[in-house]
């Protein structure tokens, strides 16, 4: 087990070098100055040079890069924005709670609506429900996070004012109209169902067809031959096995998740930070980009470290592989 950790642990460190370093040369080979827009369009040449020398950007990509990682891990700085001369880090730790609360909702609500309705539709095939969760699963994996998004916004939350469109309300500050957890789960409510509808239909199909083939394994029929009784078969050995390839693919939908917040953060205006990198490109702020990018691989190795660990865990030959 502690080789298999060594092992994981060395792969997410190459990982996170990969993802750095591409992001890098990505915004050195997009033909644009950043120290033209630090400096404005009244520049001269030579103001334009003292900004380039004051931000390091006068320097050779490897060189700025080796700066970067040096600041990251020695004084754990993302930098300071261009756009805005605050720290990145503070522009990091407003705006991950938004897009926290966003993807963790998400994939609660996504799993609760996947696991039920692809262990039924398994256990009653070609019935009405099956049929039924069918149709969701082609309209989930059919429709766009915007689309979707704006057919929610207009019918839940312009005709029928059930739930708001807008606004996000924090989690732990209840001294205000719009905070604790009530209000927080009110407004992120249509963002989740957005969000949560094409994984589920993803879930759904994925659950339905591993149960059903683990059913029909030949030591499923052993324990109902033994006389075991259908809820232990059940719970022992169809769903135990079935339900282990759905740990990994949580693991890795997680990244999706994150990429595909910006969308449905778009739509419901959360300041997440999908909304966060777009407007920071449309500024060219290289830091506070990159800085997302940084916090958002992190993340990701660490819930696929975790995720990697518990199938580990669940199952160990994993370990030997």
């Amino acid at each position: 087990m502690i080789r298999y950790i060594i092992r994981r642990l060395l792969w997410a460190v190459v990982l996170f070098v990969a993802v750095t370093v591409v992001t890098y040369i990505i915004f050195f080979i997009v033909p644009a100055n950043p120290a033209l827009g630090l400096c404005g369009k009244a520049c001269t040449q030579d103001d334009v040079k003292r900004v380039q020398a004051y931000w390091g950007l006068d320097k050779p990509v490897p060189v700025q890069y080796l700066k970067f990682l040096e600041r990251l891990v020695v004084h754990q700085s993302l930098g300071r924005s261009f756009a805005t001369r605050r720290e990145v880090n503070d522009i990091v730790k407003d705006a991950a709670p938004v897009t926290a609360s966003l993807v963790v909702g998400g994939v609660v609500l996504w799993m609760l609506i996947a696991v039920p309705l692809g262990i039924l539709s398994a256990i009653r095939p070609r019935s009405l429900l099956d049929r039924a969760s069918m149709v969701f699963v082609l309209v989930g994996i059919s429709a766009h996070p915007v689309w979707l998004g704006l057919i929610f916004s207009f019918f839940f939350g312009y005709k029928l004012g059930w739930f708001p469109i807008t606004n996000y309300c924090d989690f732990i500050n209840p001294s205000t109209d719009c905070g604790g957890p009530v209000q927080w789960a009110y407004h992120l409510f249509l963002p989740w169902a957005t969000f949560a509808i094409l994984f589920a239909a993803l879930y759904v199909r994925m659950i339905r067809a591993n149960v059903m083939e683990t059913m029909n394994e030949d030591y499923v029929r052993t324990a109902r031959a033994k006389g075991a009784p259908e809820h232990q078969v059940m719970r022992s050995h169809i769903l135990r096995n079935a339900m282990l390839p759905v740990v990994t693919m949580l693991g890795m939908d997680i990244g999706l998740a994150l990429g595909g917040a910006v969308f449905t953060e778009t739509v419901y205006a959360l300041p997440g930070l999908g909304k966060t990198a777009i407007s920071a490109l449309d500024t060219f702020d290289l830091p506070t980009v990159q800085g997302i990018v940084v916090f958002s691989t992190i993340c990701i190795i660490v819930f696929n470290l975790i995720v990697d660990l518990l199938y580990a865990w669940i199952d160990p030959r994993i370990r030997l592989s």
